[in-house]
Formats: C-alpha cells, structure tokens, sequence
C-alpha cells in the first residue's frame, strides 16, 4: 500500500502507520528477461516506488556516467540492520499489539527494509531508563547475581524473536557492553566521567560476565552472532557522561588474548564473531594496529567494527589503513544516528530529507571503503528522541508516537530499505566509478543479478546513462533529491 504521508514542516514528510495499515514495499520484484527494475524514493512524493525499463546496447547521452566493472570485485556483504535499545523496545510496546506488529514487519519481514543484523546492548545504555548491569550485587566476583535484567525479557527478547519469525533469513544478533558493574570500576560509576577503567583483578570475573550473556540469550531461544567486547572504549575522553568505560588499546590486547577470547571458548562461544574496536573513526589505526598486530589477540579477532559520528570530519582513508592490516578481518559499521549534535528542539525533525541523505551518502561511502555493513542505532524512539536515562536524545527512522497509537517513518528509513532489500548477504561489492554529481555504489547479488544504489542530491532531474562491463547499458532519468535502487 502507499504512504500515507503527513507533514510536520520539514522539507519532505513522514508516513504514517498505525495499527489498521502501514505501507510497505512488498517482496522485490525481479526484472524480466532483457529488463531492468528500479526502486525510486524522493523528497518530494515517492517512497520506494517501482518501475522498469529496458536493458540497451548502446550507452546513452547522459550527464551523468556510471560504469560498474563485475570482474572487479571486493567484500562480502553481511547485511544491514538497528539495534534493540531498551528504549526502542520500550517504545514498540507502548504501541498496542496490531501497531507493534507493523512496526516490526516494516523492519524484518521480506515485504519491508529486510534487516538482517541487530546489535544489543549488553546491560544498559544510555537510551535506557536507569543505568544498570547484569550484576550489580557489589564484590559479588564468582557472579552469583548474574542475571539477565527485566529490560532484557520485556523489551528486547520478545522483539527480537518476533523480528526472527518475521524474517526470512537468518539474523545476525551481536551483543556490546557499555560498561561493567560499577563496582568493578575504578570510578565506581557506570558513566565514563573521570575515565573509569576495569580493575585489572577483575579481568578474568569480567570476561566471565560478557561470556554468560550469549548462554542466557541462546536459552532463550536468540542465537547469537557475534560481540565486540566494549561500545566505544575510552582512552583520553573525560566527560564522557554515558555508560562507558576506558580501555586502552594495550590493555584491550591482553584483556582479549589473556581472558575473553580463551574464557569464550571454554565456554563454548569461541565460533563467534569478535568485532574490536567498535568506535569512531579518528582512533581506528591507533587502536587496531595493537590488537591485529599481536598474533595471540589477532586469532580471536574476526572484525573491526566503527561508528559514523566522525564520518564528516575523518577521511575514509583510515578504514582502508586499518583494512590493509589484515585483510582476513572483515570491517563493519555498527552504529550511527542523526540529532547527536542537535539543540533539544531539533533532535528528532519529522520528514527531514537532510537526515535520508546523510545515511544514503554515508551508507554508499563506506561499502566503497570496505564495510562489511551497516547497522543504524535505535530502531525507534519517542517523539522527543528518547528515552535516554542521562537525558537529550537522538532521531531515529521510526518514531513512535503512543498516544495516538501510530508510528511515522521516517527518510531515514527508506534510505535504508535501499540497501536492506537490495544489497543482500552474500552479495559482493564490485568496481564502481562515477563521472557526475551523484554517488553509487553496486554488488553481484548470491542469485547472479547486479543492485547498484545512486543518491542524487541535485535540485532538478538528471540523465544518468550506467554501463555494466561495457555490454549492457542502462539509460535512465534520476528524479531531484532522490535514492534508487536498481536491480539488473
């Protein structure tokens, strides 16, 4: 069905969904034999509308240029996703259940995005209501207490088993603490305000605990796939007001080869993905090259993980730098929101355009620069951006509003239906070059087909002529301020 839209004043609009329909895109549609398919959303009326054309012989007169060379090819596609914040879970279910349901469908299920990763917060967050561990009994080092937390069984389990149900593929669930139990602190606090770290002598206590959130999760029916085993590791940060924790790079090291990768292990998690790292751009290199140089930490290492809230200041070129350290270790993308820097009246902009774009472009970036993926933080949050127990907030591509028992979504989460339907795990990014004014990039999907994403941020319409190997040509007119998705 088609959105229903509404504007708040911004320069495009929400769709609104409520418990009697929410739009979806539907199941993608495959091109006919000698045909091209093609998803369009823009900001002035379109929200992943399809359409066709057919394949050429010849390249077109185009402004625009786009050539895709497939023997060119690069990393293995993972999948794109959100994250079970105990604020999002707390949302969807203040919606009532028909709500909740589309909600969830509009993420997960093949009619909508198709999101196939989820990332958990170990514990609490800051988009939680408290700031809380898994064991909060002080002293309690043989983790007698330990137990999952009431957030874990109301708010994100049940979500995400249902978004398993939902789903036609596997999920890939990672789990990431934000900080130890206070107690094992050397502050005494969850927040990283005067640069808490782990007591040394609780290294091996600690590395117990992270090990026993993926038996507690899997008894409960939620496999899981990988950890990184710290969000956003500290090392010189002093009002850092969330949850955190600082680990410097060395210590990372040895905590990983010395505690975590043996103590997951024994305890029958070794298979899992290891993520390192899991921060910003500016400190990749320093605080890899550490890690994957030390050949007794390197083996428990499967990836390097990074958030965008640097993207606009620091070159891509740093992810290729810590790439090229071993090229074994695949790179993936597992948080970013828009808001962050936000006044309190602008965190959350109902139908910002703006917002859609920045994903796409970011999005399109870093698969050129070897991400893996590309994982949004809170799948939903409140019409004030939150809850966030230190207070402020954050936007967020679905906005649920549960007074009125609706949810808007947001550009944002088209813009990730554009990569979530179309550039599915198992698909591997292949050469991409561009001569003109928008950005692209494409993979050859597992089913053979080619997807390529183009983000047009140009005012007026544009001609865009796509040569794939030099045998096939696609002609095409790019609407003003759009995404599309086209499937060869």
């Amino acid at each position: 069905g088609q959105c229903v839209q509404r504007s708040y004043g911004e320069d495009s609009f929400v769709c609104v969904c409520d418990a009697e329909f929410c739009d979806e895109p539907g199941v993608a549609l495959q091109p006919a034999a000698g045909t091209y398919v093609v998803y369009t959303s823009t900001r002035a009326d379109l929200r992943l509308q399809p359409s066709s054309g057919p394949i050429q012989d010849s390249q077109g007169n185009a402004s625009t240029v786009i050539t895709v060379n497939t023997t060119a090819q690069f990393q293995t596609i993972l999948g794109f996703g959100s994250s079970y914040t105990d604020a999002a879970g707390l949302n969807l279910n203040s919606l009532s259940d028909a709500a909740k349901e589309n909600a969830i469908r509009s993420y997960f299920a093949p009619e909508g995005n198709e999101y196939n990763m989820v990332r958990v917060p170990i514990g609490g967050a800051d988009f939680s209501e408290r700031p809380y561990s898994l064991d909060d009994i002080n002293g309690d080092v043989d983790l007698f207490y330990w137990s999952l937390s009431l957030e874990d069984y109301d708010y994100k389990i049940p979500n995400i088993k249902r978004s398993m149900e939902l789903s036609d593929e596997e999920i890939y669930v990672m789990g990431t603490p934000w900080s130890p139990p206070a107690w094992m602190k050397s502050t005494g606090v969850a927040t990283g305000v005067g640069l808490g770290y782990l007591y040394p002598e609780l290294w091996q206590p600690y590395a117990e605990y992270v090990a026993k959130w993926p038996a507690a999760y899997e008894a409960e029916g939620v496999p899981i796939w990988g950890l990184s085993p710290q969000n956003e590791p500290l090392t010189n940060e002093t009002n850092w007001t969330i949850n955190a924790c600082q680990w410097l790079p060395e210590d990372m090291r040895d905590w990983i080869k010395d505690h975590l990768g043996p103590t997951l292990a024994d305890a029958g998690y070794g298979h899992l993905q290891l993520l390192a790292y899991d921060f910003n751009r500016s400190k990749m290199p320093y605080y890899a090259i550490p890690l994957l140089e030390d050949p007794d930490c390197n083996k428990y290492i499967s990836g390097i993980a990074y958030h965008w809230y640097e993207d606009d200041l620091i070159s891509p070129d740093v992810v290729l730098q810590v790439r090229d350290l071993d090229p074994t270790k695949f790179i993936l993308h597992t948080e970013a929101c828009t808001g962050v820097r936000a006044d309190e009246s602008h965190k959350v902009l109902l139908g910002d355009w703006s917002r859609g774009e920045y994903y796409v472009e970011d999005i399109l970036q870093n698969l050129n620069y070897y991400s893996s993926g590309w994982i949004d933080w809170n799948l939903a949050l409140d019409t004030r951006g939150g809850p966030a127990w230190p207070g402020g907030g954050n936007d967020s591509p679905m906005i649920i509003n549960a007074t009125a028992d609706e949810f808007y979504k947001q550009p944002m989460h088209y813009a990730l239906a554009h990569f979530g339907k179309f550039f599915k795990r198992g698909s591997v990014r292949v050469e991409t070059s561009v001569s003109g004014s928008v950005d692209a990039a494409s993979v050859l999907r597992p089913d053979g087909s080619l997807a390529i994403v183009i983000l047009s941020r140009n005012d007026a319409p544009e001609s865009v002529s796509m040569s794939i190997d030099g045998t096939r040509f696609l002609n095409a007119e790019l609407p003003a301020r759009s995404f599309s998705s086209f499937v060869i």
